[in-house]
């Protein structure tokens, strides 16, 4: 019992000798409310990488080293960090079937005997997330797999199974989600 007061009696110590303080009230500026936010917002961490990555290894795919590719396609353009990689779960199995040294787990150009070759994982992203930005959707904000659907695929189910594997990516990251202790006083 006495150990357990010493270390609450501890904790309370450490949080009122921070110097940091959180407390709003009225006479708090907009410019002081701004700063709290972006004190905020850099603490919140950015694991779709990690997220990505551990979803890819769980299919065994050769893409999974290649997360962090994936995302900063998807930030450079605009496009939802989950798309590109769904894009490859349904053509290629997350690109484990593909054709030989080709790099291109998104069926990008493969037609008949015809097959648009990459000379890496990283190229085959980047071209892929370019592609869909400027062939695609142009200047629309979303990048919704049924907006690209009737033009990318033949298949008029395609939309739905590229979005099929983006809901598992979500379901996966909502499921794995690093859990944090909430301590209440």
């Amino acid at each position: 019992m006495k150990l357990s007061l010493t270390i609450f009696i501890l904790f309370i110590l450490l949080l009122t000798s921070t110097g940091a303080s959180y407390a709003y009230d009225q006479s708090t500026t907009s410019a002081q409310s701004a700063k709290l936010a972006s004190v905020v917002e850099v603490r919140q961490v950015d694991n779709r990488a990690e997220v990505l990555r551990d979803f890819l290894a769980l299919y065994n795919s050769p893409l999974a080293p290649y997360a962090e590719d994936f995302v900063d396609s998807a930030d450079r353009y605009n496009l939802d960090w989950r798309l590109v990689a769904s894009i490859a779960g349904l053509e290629s199995g997350f690109g484990k079937n593909i054709p030989t040294d080709s790099y291109n787990g998104w069926g990008w150009g493969i037609y008949g005997d015809n097959v648009k070759r990459f000379n890496s994982w990283e190229e085959g992203i980047e071209t892929i997330s370019k592609g869909l930005r400027e062939n695609y959707l142009g200047e629309n904000p979303e990048s919704n797999p049924y907006l690209i659907g009737p033009k990318y695929a033949a298949s008029p189910t395609w939309a739905q199974r590229v979005a099929f594997f983006m809901n598992k990516i979500e379901q996966y990251r909502v499921n794995n989600a690093k859990s944090t202790l909430a301590l209440a006083l």
